[in-house]
């Protein structure tokens, strides 16, 4: 408390004592809280620039392509898994039903989740699929959709893991073997705009990859 705070708690003190009510003071004669410079001035912030992160030009994803490479049942060599493990897919457990049942239900609850975000968006399923398959699906989103933007997710938990040359794994007709994808074929595939969403172990090779292939499209595509 201040000085001149204790000056006006005295004389208030002063003042209840000459009328006989010790201990006692009127509402204006008690000292006021805050009051120091330091209460009272105005707070000014950090006046700084602020940027807009978003598009000048709205956009919209109007092409989603779900590849989902499960197999369910038969897990990828690469992978050990502990017991117990983690084994939801999209909060469905692959072993509670057949397998090629498990695979779509999987992929229909995929679907249902990004249409919370984006319903009018045209969805495309791609179940384990095959090298050509994959293909013939992202040329024809990317055909539909024109300059708009089309999404790709990929869930690659029932094959191996992404190689260090940036390939991703999809499937033979025949589920014998483990064929990979380049992510260089996949970019010429989607063309642009487009965002990937990578669900895999050691996504993190991928997006390695997909810069060092996107600088080399560029680069091919100015020499052009």
């Amino acid at each position: 408390m201040t000085g001149e705070s204790l000056a006006v708690l005295e004389k208030g003190l002063d003042a209840a004592e000459e009328n006989n009510e010790p201990g006692e003071l009127y509402d204006w004669q008690l000292p006021l809280a805050f009051m120091q410079k330091r209460h009272v001035e105005r707070i000014k912030g950090l006046e700084v620039e602020t940027e807009k992160w978003r598009m000048k030009e709205r956009m919209k994803t109007v092409s989603v392509a779900l590849v989902l490479c499960l197999n369910v049942g038969v897990d990828p060599p690469d992978i050990v898994k502990t017991q117990p493990c983690a084994r939801l897919e999209c909060w469905i457990d692959p072993l509670s039903q057949p397998a090629q049942k498990a695979l779509e239900s999987i992929g229909a609850n995929l679907q249902r989740q990004y249409e919370r975000w984006q319903a009018r968006a045209r969805y495309k399923l791609c179940l384990d699929p095959t090298v050509e398959e994959v293909k013939k699906l992202c040329t024809s989103l990317r055909r539909n959709a024109k300059e708009e933007r089309v999404l790709f997710h990929y869930n690659g938990h029932g094959v191996p893991k992404p190689t260090v040359n940036g390939e991703i794994w999809v499937f033979n007709k025949s589920f014998t073997q483990y064929i990979p994808l380049s992510v260089y074929d996949l970019q010429q595939w989607m063309g642009t705009p487009s965002i990937y969403v990578y669900d895999c172990s050691c996504a993190g090779i991928i997006v390695d990859s997909f810069k060092q292939f996107a600088m080399q499209r560029e680069q091919e595509m100015e020499v052009i």
